[in-house]
């Protein structure tokens, strides 16, 4: 079970929900293979020799395998030009054999991030950060091709642990590109009355406490504390952090705040198992459109 059934303090636990999920996937990938249907194939471009890129792909490629899909690592230099990297992503994006592309960000700066996520094809935009994929978001009777990895994950969580979305009042606190703004358009979709706080929100602290379902991804170590939430609220920390004795935390002080809330994610453990499993869930469905038409 992903969390334990008492009044408050109960924990959503990623990493059982993420196993859930790539079993699932395993599964389904199984299944389509033994019907002679080849497998998901995932594209992911590293541009440079970041450590901290090169372990996010190295476990992207990890978890890939362990569920049947095929995984293409395109690693490219440091000084590589825009043009050519421009080239190969559109090289990819014709490929009918391929059908997700992720470019790991971030690039190096003399090549613009827009300008190349701008060249994935929306149908193998696994990431979710295509302007049209984020456009239809943001439209009422539209559907995205895909959804944002770690806002996808999010809303994942709340829905396995049987958290109802519709009519609770949401407060988002952050406006990223990346989180805050993409399960902000999520939790709207699902008839929740959103609110999105950032750095100009005044009163933010009285903000946080109307929230039923609380998403914080700001950045700040530790900056939610139990005043900051009402009795009984549900609480997704998205943030990855490290604190004052260089231990992994989030954006909630998870031990001031677990008794608190109703339903609370841990740092780590919480959303960030979700991330890769979105991802390769979200590789799933586009090879899925192609080959079970």
């Amino acid at each position: 079970m992903a969390t334990t059934k008492q009044e408050f303090g109960n924990i959503i636990d990623g990493k059982v929900i993420s196993s859930q999920v790539r079993e699932s996937i395993k599964n389904e990938i199984k299944e389509m293979t033994e019907k002679g249907l080849r497998a998901p194939c995932l594209v992911v471009i590293l541009v440079g020799d970041r450590k901290d890129s090169q372990t996010y792909v190295r476990n992207k490629k990890k978890t890939a395998l362990e569920l049947g899909i095929n995984s293409i690592d395109k690693t490219l230099p440091e000084d590589i030009s825009e043009q050519e990297l421009i080239e190969i992503v559109k090289s990819y994006s014709a490929d009918p054999e391929i059908d997700g592309i992720l470019v790991q960000l971030p690039l190096p700066k003399h090549i613009n991030e827009e300008t190349i996520l701008n060249q994935i094809c929306e149908t193998k935009d696994v990431d979710g950060f295509h302007p049209v994929n984020i456009g239809k978001l943001g439209m009422r009777g539209r559907v995205a091709d895909f959804q944002p990895c770690t806002p996808k994950g999010c809303i994942e969580l709340l829905d396995r642990s049987g958290i109802k979305i519709e009519g609770k009042n949401a407060v988002v606190l952050g406006r990223s590109n990346i989180v805050g703004l993409p399960v902000s358009l999520l939790l709207l979709n699902r008839n929740a009355t959103v609110t999105i706080c950032h750095s100009k929100t005044q009163d933010l602290k009285e903000k946080c406490r109307e929230a039923d379902i609380l998403v914080v991804a700001i950045g700040q170590a530790k900056l939610v504390k139990k005043d900051w939430i009402k009795q009984g609220a549900v609480v997704i920390d998205v943030g990855m952090n490290t604190d004052e004795n260089g231990k992994l935390c989030g954006d909630v002080d998870f031990n001031d705040c677990k008794e608190t809330a109703s339903y609370i994610t841990p740092v780590p453990g919480g959303v960030g198992p979700m991330t890769i499993a979105m991802l390769m869930k979200n590789t799933l469905e586009s090879a899925k459109k192609k080959l079970l038409k």
